[in-house]
């Protein structure tokens, strides 16, 4: 009897610990996919947003150079004089010192040209060959000259004698002239293993896999392969059900799970506009998918030890048994939680959490945020934005702020799919005695345990890149000879006053240098560069600081003022035609400077800038008309 009650005792001891296990093992499975699916997720999407924003950033500067050189009127006219002076060494230096010094300048690889009109590849060193289209070598050259496109990147082996057929990065630009018309392209170019360095490291701190391809799937820049090598990404098995999903959208962060070809894996994409390209960030997680599998295995595998245990010294084993589950609890528990947080403190200044559902803070260190700017305990988190907004958030953003994090928004975004919000804005910490540039990113996802929709808040100190973005976008509306704006930036300087102020009374001046060509034909173009810088000095200092002066021209100036009479603006362009009497030498030459100025008045004889310049320019012509040396009003007989 005894030893069939102790039988019965196991049988049932073992029967206990079987479904305790089944049970136990299908929550923590359920538990832990969970976990790493969010883990992953999380970290992936924002190691993709670190690396958008990081390529952006590397590209935003040479295509910049790149159209600041297609746009420069001084090469434009170099290229019209090229039938003539081709074979001159004076002019081929020219354009070779001007080439080295945007290389030099800004520390590129290559800084090239090629004339349309004799197929001239120029770089830094001079004429490097003549591009021909029967060469394959030719291809990125000849077949975009008809495209629509005014810039595009091309990578390919850099052919010129010094640079070791290296693989670079090539930002090609198209110059145009008055009609529009092709005259060349020109640009920059950087190796392409600055970008695989980038990428290489982010694979090798994050665990995942970066690639750039262009619309038909080739892969132009990965840490292991650029477009020179033609690659086509959805040529792997692992990748080929996937082209369709990856490359149908150009306007959205996409993200889902794939498997398939033996691979599983969390895949982000994101459309670059900017380079055409589509970034993709792939987390594989084939092998944590295994060890997962594996660690069911062996569990099982150590309960049939247990339950054969069991039978022997049933107290024993359940002793210890009972000890080794409440150890694997907890090395698991440590294994996942933390995990992602240290990840995103990497990148990330703080992360909070709050649960938008109850309107509260989600965790202790959220809490301790809030109270440590005077928030009171318990305030709901509606609230509790209006008191961070008044006390750390410049003015001009507290209603973006406020409206972007509300709880009513976010919960809006999460039903329309949203997963994630973003909003730019500057903060103080002492005050109101200093800002600075922040970025706050929201990550939006249900929590199962009370049915509630949260979101994690990360907070990133973006001042040194907002700071960045401002002088590179002031550089780009510069003329780089004489540091007034250039055509494209006066014109939109002076059309958004005309819309801000449309009832203010402006004088829109016209002044054009007299005799200019004769300059450069007697005294040479290196002379004229210097009549311009010149004369553009003088020029500036006969204005306010908040009058719009700019270069539209090769030596036509424009200037933009409210004044308060006609008669005022006659005053001022007497004492304008006085100042520009200026005698300009230098070792070689000697000039004497007089101008021609015309004059038409907003919103009398236009309103808009085409209407007023065209005006300006018909009382230019009369000025002229009359001797030069002088001004004339639009509508003067």
């Amino acid at each position: 009897m005894k030893k069939i009650a102790l039988v019965k005792t196991n049988l049932f001891v073992c029967t206990v610990i079987i479904l305790g296990f089944a049970v136990t093992s299908l929550i923590s499975y359920h538990s832990n996919q969970g976990l790493f699916k969010q883990e992953t997720e999380n970290v992936s999407n924002l190691t993709a947003e670190g690396i958008y924003h990081k390529i952006e950033s590397i590209f935003t500067k040479p295509v910049s150079i790149s159209l600041t050189m297609a746009n420069d009127s001084l090469l434009k006219q170099f290229l019209s004089e090229e039938a003539e002076r081709k074979d001159e060494k004076e002019y081929i230096a020219i354009l070779q010192n001007y080439l080295r010094t945007y290389k030099d300048k800004y520390g590129y690889d290559s800084a090239f040209l090629v004339s349309a009109e004799t197929n001239r590849y120029y770089n830094f060193n001079g004429v490097d060959r003549v591009l021909f289209p029967d060469n394959p070598e030719n291809e990125w050259y000849f077949s975009r000259l008809d495209s629509n496109q005014e810039y595009y990147l091309n990578i390919d082996n850099d052919e010129v004698a010094t640079a070791d057929n290296d693989i670079t990065v090539f930002i090609n630009c198209k110059i145009r002239d008055e009609q529009g018309k092709v005259m060349g392209v020109v640009g920059v170019g950087f190796r392409v293993n600055y970008i695989q360095s980038i990428f290489r490291d982010y694979e090798e701190r994050y665990h995942i896999k970066a690639f750039l391809v262009d619309d038909d799937g080739t892969i132009e820049i990965s840490t292991s392969q650029t477009g020179y090598e033609k690659t086509e990404l959805f040529s792997d098995i692992g990748y080929a059900q996937l082209k369709e999903q990856v490359l149908e959208g150009k306007e959205e962060i996409h993200t889902f799970w794939y498997s398939g070809g033996g691979k599983k894996g969390y895949l982000v994409t994101q459309y670059i506009p900017a380079l055409s390209w589509h970034l993709i960030v792939e987390r594989d997680t084939t092998v944590e998918q295994k060890e997962i599998q594996q660690e069911i295995c062996i569990g099982a595998f150590i309960v049939i030890l247990v339950i054969i245990l069991v039978l022997y010294t049933i107290n024993k084993i359940i002793h210890r048994y009972n000890n080794e589950v409440v150890r694997l609890a907890i090395e698991k528990e440590k294994k996942h939680s933390g995990v992602f947080q240290l990840e995103t403190e990497k990148i990330y200044e703080n992360i909070y959490e709050v649960d938008l559902t109850h309107n509260r803070v989600a965790s202790e260190a959220t809490e301790q945020y809030f109270k440590s700017l005077g928030v009171p305990e318990d305030t709901p988190f509606d609230k509790a934005l209006y008191i961070i907004a008044e006390k750390q958030i410049k003015e001009e953003y507290r209603k973006g702020y406020i409206n972007t994090f509300s709880p009513k928004n976010i919960l809006k975004a999460y039903e329309e799919g949203k997963e994630s919000l973003c909003y730019d804005f500057m903060i103080s910490n002492d005050g109101g005695q200093s800002y600075y540039w922040m970025r706050i990113t929201a990550r939006i996802f249900y929590w199962d345990e009370d049915k509630s929709v949260r979101m994690f808040v990360y907070r990133q100190n973006v001042d040194e890149e907002k700071k960045y973005a401002k002088q590179l976008m002031e550089k780009m509306e510069l003329d780089s000879l004489t540091g007034l704006y250039n055509k494209a930036a006066t014109q939109y300087h002076i059309q958004r006053a005309l819309e801000e102020a449309p009832d203010r009374i402006y004088a829109f001046f016209i002044i054009d240098i007299d005799n200019f060509k004769q300059v450069n034909d007697n005294c040479g173009h290196a002379f004229g560069d210097l009549v311009i810088s010149g004369f553009a000095n003088i020029l500036r200092r006969q204005f306010r600081s908040g009058d719009i002066v700019g270069r539209i021209g090769g030596d036509e100036f424009v200037a933009f003022i409210t004044v308060p009479s006609r008669e005022w603006a006659t005053d001022k362009a007497r004492s304008l035609i006085q100042e520009l009497h200026h005698e300009f030498s230098d070792q070689s030459a000697r000039w004497k400077t007089s101008a021609s100025i015309g004059i038409a008045f907003a919103p009398e004889d236009g309103k808009i800038f085409d209407v007023l310049y065209q005006n300006s320019d018909k009382a230019l012509y009369h000025a002229k008309e009359k001797g030069k040396d002088g001004f004339a009003l639009f509508g003067d007989k």
